[in-house]
């Protein structure tokens, strides 16, 4: 068992996602990106709370949720520990996760009267922000 996981996280209380669910959804990404490894654990519902000035029953939740859907694990006397398999269930939530962003942009497109080509334009425009953004901030590391 390594030791305790330190991630940054970023919380938005103004996004409208609850922050139980930002905090459960950042470790889902870091899981699916192999930022955090089985049986690496993750910070104590205490720490984490402190970190993120949030209510611990905050963090128990999203702690909770991630145990319920077979991402973390309780390892006796050490804590919550990633699971086995846990990167495959990170990697399919977080796909279906970003593809639900992407269907309500997308409506949001259409209901906006863009035309097909227009909203296509758009993707690959963001696209290839995205990338040079991307590739910005790998030189910046």
């Amino acid at each position: 068992m390594s030791g305790v996981l330190f991630v940054f996280f970023n919380i938005n209380t103004s996004n409208g996602v609850p922050v139980y669910e930002q905090i459960a959804r950042q470790i889902v990404f870091a899981v699916a990106n192999r930022g955090i490894e089985v049986g690496e654990l993750v910070p104590s519902v205490r720490n984490l709370s402190r970190e993120l000035a949030v209510n611990p029953n905050t963090v128990a939740r999203a702690y909770r949720q991630l145990q319920d859907s077979g991402v973390l694990e309780t390892v006796r006397g050490e804590g919550l520990a990633v699971t086995r398999g846990a990167a495959q269930k990170c990697k399919a939530t977080r796909k279906k996760l970003v593809g639900d962003r992407i269907l309500s942009v997308l409506q949001e497109a259409r209901q906006s009267q863009l035309t097909e080509e227009e909203i296509k334009s758009l993707f690959n425009e963001s696209l290839a922000t995205s990338k040079k953004l991307a590739a910005k901030n790998r030189t910046r590391k």
